[in-house]
C-alpha cells in the first residue's frame, strides 16, 4: 500500500491544541490511576489537548479521547466542528486505544471515545451511551529513518538478526496487528522494544533510535519525508477497524453526537480519505 500525500486540510493548530495538554492528562491519569492493570504501560502524557473553555472564552467544552493515530485528522475535525459551533472548544486526548478505553470505564469526563479497533471499544462497553459505529480502516506498513542507516529495503531486512526494530505492546492494536502478521510470516526475531502507540514506534524511529519500525500507513504519511516504508507482507489481509461511540458520562451528549456526525459525514470520510485511512470495511462492500 503506498501512502497519499495528506491534504492541506490536515493542517493543525499546535500552538492552540497543545497549550493545556497537561491539565487534560492529569485529569484523565487521575480517572485513570488503575489502568497499568491494561498492561500497555502508557499514560495521558502524549495527549494533545485543545485549550479548555476558561482559557479560550468558549462558552462549552467538548472532550473527545482518540486513539494516538488520529491525532492530524481528529485535530482537522475538531477544527471544523469549531468553525462550525461558535462557542464550543473540543478539547483532545490522544493516547493507546486500551489506555482511553479503560479510563473511559473509571468515569475520566469526556465525551466521545475513539479507538483504533472494535476490541477495545468493547472493552468499555459499560461506558458507552449508545452502538460503537465503524469509521475508517488503516493498515500496518514498516518504516525507517529517511536515511536508512541500516541498509532495510522490505520486510525481511527489518525483521532479520540483529536489527533494532520496534514495534506496539499487543494491548495496543497496533500491536495485535503486529503480533497476528509476525506469527503468520514466522518472524523468530524479537523486537528490540514494545511502544505503548504507533506514536511512540515512530518517535524510536525518526530519532534514530530503531532501525526500524511497524506503524500504520497513515502513520507513515503524516511522518513525509522523515521516514522511507516498505510493505508489511499480509497487511492488507488484517486491517483494523476504526470506531468511534458517545460516553454516557458525557456533560456534552448532544454535541457529542454531533462530532460523531461529522467524523461520519462526507467531509469527515474525505479527511480520513486524505490522510490515507481506507473507508470503514462494513462499507467496501
Amino acid at each position: 500500500m503506498n501512502p497519499r500525500t495528506p491534504s492541506t486540510r490536515l493542517s493543525t493548530r499546535p500552538s492552540t491544541r497543545t497549550r493545556t495538554a497537561a491539565l487534560l492528562a492529569a485529569t484523565l491519569l487521575g480517572a485513570g490511576a488503575l489502568t497499568a492493570c491494561s498492561g500497555d504501560g502508557s499514560s495521558t502524557g502524549s495527549g494533545t489537548g485543545s485549550g479548555t473553555g476558561s482559557d479560550t472564552g468558549a462558552d462549552t467544552e467538548l472532550t473527545v479521547l482518540a486513539a494516538a493515530s488520529l491525532t492530524e485528522t481528529y485535530t482537522a475535525l475538531a477544527d471544523e466542528f469549531e468553525a462550525e459551533h461558535p462557542g464550543v472548544e473540543v478539547t483532545l486526548a490522544f493516547d493507546s486505544s486500551a489506555t482511553l478505553a479503560a479510563q473511559a470505564v473509571q468515569g475520566a469526563p469526556a465525551d466521545v471515545l475513539a479507538t483504533a479497533d472494535l476490541r477495545t471499544m468493547q472493552d468499555a462497553t459499560d461506558a458507552l451511551a449508545d452502538a460503537p459505529q465503524l469509521f475508517a480502516s488503516n493498515q500496518l506498513v514498516g518504516v525507517t529513518p529517511a536515511d536508512d542507516p541500516a541498509g532495510i529495503s522490505d520486510f525481511a531486512d527489518a525483521v532479520a538478526e540483529g536489527v533494532d526494530y520496534v514495534a506496539c505492546v499487543a494491548t495496543a492494536p497496533c500491536g495485535d496487528l503486529w503480533a497476528t502478521i509476525a506469527d503468520e510470516q514466522g518472524v523468530t526475531t524479537d523486537p528490540a522494544s514494545l511502544e505503548v502507540d504507533v506514536k511512540a514506534v515512530l518517535q524510536k524511529v525518526t530519532s534514530g533510535e530503531a532501525d526500524a519500525g511497524f506503524v500504520y500507513s497513515t502513520d507513515a504519511v503524516a511522518a513525509g519525508d522523515d521516514v522511507t516504508s516498505f510493505a508489511v507482507p499480509g497487511a492488507a489481509d488484517h486491517l483494523t477497524d476504526y470506531a468511534v461511540a458517545p460516553l454516557s458520562q458525557a456533560e456534552e451528549p448532544d454535541l457529542a453526537v454531533e462530532f460523531i456526525d461529522l467524523v461520519l459525514s462526507d467531509a469527515g470520510q474525505q479527511v480520513l480519505a486524505d490522510a490515507g485511512f481506507g473507508a470503514p470495511r462494513d462499507s467496501q462492500g
